[in-house]
């Protein structure tokens, strides 16, 4: 897993990039990570993993899986670099959900329970911020374009007679009927949202979940 943060020397802001190859789930690469990159001004808790499963046939072995590496890995890292961010009186947190955080589908409980943690942990984090200029906020992309949906579009339509441009639409439609936009969202645009809330411009809310999910949330809140 590729990892990449912003890093810069307050007060200027983006400096230099600087990556670091690791699977933070697990301690003690996240020690040794955290050894070569001890500070950090933007963290964006975006690993994650995820599959539709049915109820019935998930084992403790499965929920503890997804909770070490959807929760944990994020907390882990949180945890580190909060302290330092708010010694110099700057940074952002972004934890990336899913609308399956506040609308879950029933394809994959392991999953959303998962995300809705994202939700509370941002929340209690936010809490840790209070008059400061660091904040902790969480991004709630609908169903995205991932090389994982990829994939999974690939496995649910492989004994298809349908054509290989007609799945997107198809999935849309049968499964994911209350989109507004009725299409797949492209990484780049949730990338595009979580680089504004990353920035100095997004000064104005923190603890806050914020929506990009096409419209498939059929609520107003």
């Amino acid at each position: 897993l590729m990892f990449i943060w912003l890093r810069s020397t307050l007060p200027q802001f983006a400096s230099y990039l600087s990556s670091f190859q690791t699977d933070p789930s697990d301690p003690q690469q996240a020690d040794k990570m955290f050894q070569q990159i001890p500070t950090v001004d933007v963290l964006v808790n975006n690993m994650g993993i995820f599959g539709p499963m049915a109820y019935d046939e998930i084992d403790d072995a499965t929920w503890e899986r997804f909770f070490k590496v959807n929760v944990l890995s994020g907390n882990r890292l949180a945890k580190h670099y909060l302290p330092a961010m708010l010694a110099q009186d700057f940074g952002r947190i972004i934890f990336i959900a899913s609308e399956e955080a506040v609308m879950p589908s029933g394809e994959m409980p392991q999953y959303s329970m998962t995300k809705s943690m994202n939700l509370s942990l941002a929340k209690s984090l936010s809490k840790l911020t209070v008059g400061s200029h660091v904040t902790v906020n969480t991004v709630m992309p609908g169903s995205t374009l991932t090389e994982g949906v990829q994939k999974m579009l690939d496995d649910m339509y492989a004994d298809s007679d349908l054509p290989k441009d007609q799945w997107e639409h198809d999935f849309m439609i049968n499964h994911r009927p209350l989109s507004q936009i009725q299409r797949l969202i492209r990484p780049e645009e949730i990338g595009r949202l979580a680089v504004f809330v990353a920035s100095p411009f997004a000064s104005s809310f923190s603890g806050e979940a914020l929506r990009a999910d096409g419209g498939l949330v059929p609520t107003i809140f």
